[in-house]
């Protein structure tokens, strides 16, 4: 089985920010909804959406404050456990995985790095 077998597009980008509310303003402004927001162990998360462009942005005191903030791209997929076994088979690197309280019944997934260094995160609604 392939990726694009389970995989049915992007689901968010993920973008950390040092103050959410300031970011919130920002891209409600731009025309952004606010889609879902929770509180991940203290940190702040918040979902926006534009059309089908989800944001997931998340604070965390980490972000850079310069170009190439962007964190992760996330694909949406119908089946993690079956994205995991195929990553596996193919020697990827996973560097996270879990499950988080967002959305009505949360989400599972695993993060891989890719050839650059970039996060890619396989994530299932549950």
């Amino acid at each position: 089985m392939a990726f694009s077998k389970i995989a049915t597009g992007l689901q968010h980008i993920g973008v950390p920010t040092n103050d959410i509310e300031a970011t919130l303003r920002f891209y409600t402004a731009l025309g952004f909804e606010v889609a879902h927001r929770a509180d991940n162990n203290g940190e702040q998360v918040a979902f926006l959406r534009l059309g089908d462009l989800t944001i997931e942005t998340y604070q965390n005191g980490k972000a850079v404050g310069q170009a190439g903030a962007v964190d992760h791209i996330a694909i949406n997929v119908t089946d993690v456990d079956a994205a995991r076994r195929i990553a596996d088979a193919m020697k990827l690197e996973v560097i996270e995985e879990g499950q988080l309280p967002f959305w009505t019944n949360g989400v599972k997934y695993f993060t891989i790095l890719g050839p650059n260094r970039e996060k890619l995160e396989f994530n299932q609604y549950l």
